[in-house]
């Protein structure tokens, strides 16, 4: 079997990892033991590029038992454990192509290694893989039945792609089920930013200015978390809505170039590229806080921020410190990659526990329709949507009504009025 991980000999930390992280995702472990029945994934061979963390070792391990042949590669360079690498190498018996830190040629070229598995499906977080078949590997187009995509980032370029009546084969936005947006994005994002940020830096949020580019769901999550540790928190928004969401839950909202005076934390989370450029660093104050949490790196203009300065060194393992050249200090965070995976362990398993439920769902319907789709962006079907909240109330022990006939019929009649 193929690999390239940092250390096959860091397997046994790995596993202890990837143990305690199953400990908290009951859903996926109970479609775990149904796949290990039903084998509803014999003989699809999968490739998936995925944050290589403890969570997703249980979910490629829970394809596994469904009969899929998985291989898995890294979708973020700095997002990958290594233990847990070796781990799902050596214990699962899973090609994984990841290290930490690898240089963007080696990312491409783990990338090439999970397509050369010749997928039957694909499964994206961030779409490099469906972007690298479409425009280098079309021979393989033909025997791909359907993929699914993790992160609002990817669903973004795929809608692109379907728009420009390029995508040639579905794909299930799995960042669009409730019980992935809902949860995942909004607490898992929050709580998992906020936890790569004071990992990065041990700075006290209480009585900063900390600004949120972005008031998605990821923004919102990092604003109330923000919110809750004493920051003053304000909002950048190009979407009317969503500004006017903002201000009605007590934030504060202005123009990213008002905010740019007065910030001592921003944090990009749109989605988009050059959010923060260089307008905005010739009005910081000198020893702000820079960083992001969305997919790539290109929210942050690092190429302007490397032209401003004279000077730039690394004064702790994921602060790089830029001196421009009016004498300012610019700290920029895990080199604009996502703080809360780069620097931190990425989101609590519990709420990975749905999203990924959703993944293995989804792969299992899409084995099954995916001939018959056209090809489009379509959302997870409402009965895996509301299976998985369901399943993750009753193991909460939770219990809520149900709709009596009488109230079923009401609310799918028109003739009764006031």
């Amino acid at each position: 079997m193929e690999y390239d991980v940092r250390d096959i000999n860091l397997a046994d930390e790995g596993s202890l990892r990837i143990a305690w992280a199953a400990s908290s995702m009951p859903v996926l472990r109970l479609i775990e033991e149904e796949f290990k029945v039903r084998r509803p994934l014999e003989g699809i061979r999968i490739a998936a590029c995925l944050h290589v963390t403890t969570e997703t070792a249980n979910l490629v391990r829970t394809l596994k038992a469904g009969g899929a042949e998985v291989v898995l590669c890294a979708s973020n360079p700095l997002s990958t454990q290594d233990d847990v690498a070796a781990s799902i190498v050596r214990d699962c018996g899973i090609p994984v192509f990841a290290i930490k830190g690898e240089d963007k040629e080696t990312y491409y070229r783990h990338l090439k290694a999970a397509i050369g598995h010749r997928p039957m499906m694909t499964m994206d977080d961030g779409a490099d893989l469906v972007s690298t078949i479409h425009q280098e590997h079309k021979d393989l187009i033909d025997q791909i039945i359907g993929g699914t995509e993790e992160t609002t980032t990817g669903v973004i370029r795929l809608r692109s792609m379907e728009k420009d009546g390029a995508l040639r084969y579905p794909i299930i936005a799995v960042n669009d089920a409730r019980t992935k947006y809902l949860f995942d994005n909004r607490y898992g994002t929050g709580q998992s930013t906020i936890d790569g940020l004071l990992r990065a830096t041990n700075i006290l949020l209480a009585g900063k200015n900390f600004v949120v580019c972005g008031y998605g769901w990821c923004g919102k999550g990092v604003a109330m978390r923000a919110k809750g540790m004493g920051a003053n928190v304000i909002i950048t928004e190009v979407d009317p809505l969503r500004a006017l969401e903002a201000t009605m839950d007590g934030f504060l909202l202005m123009p990213l170039q008002e905010a740019a005076k007065i910030g001592d934390v921003f944090l990009t989370v749109t989605g988009n590229i050059n959010i923060i450029t260089r307008q905005h660093f010739e009005s910081m104050k000198s020893g702000v806080i820079v960083a992001n949490s969305g997919h790539f790196n290109v929210e942050i203009d690092i190429p302007s921020l490397e032209e401003m300065s004279s000077s730039k060194k690394r004064v702790h393992e994921f602060v790089d410190q830029y001196i421009l050249k009016d004498d300012r200090v610019i700290n920029l965070l895990c080199e604009g990659r996502l703080v809360n995976l780069a620097a931190a362990e990425g989101h609590p398993a519990e709420v990975m526990d749905m999203s990924f439920a959703n993944q293995a769902l989804a792969t299992e319907y899409m084995t099954k329709k995916g001939r018959e789709l056209e090809r489009k962006v379509y959302g997870v079907p409402d009965e895996i949507d509301n299976r998985i909240a369901r399943l993750k109330l009753s193991i909460m022990g939770k219990k809520i009504d149900e709709l009596t006939q009488e109230q079923e019929a009401y609310l799918g009649s028109w003739e009764a009025g006031t």
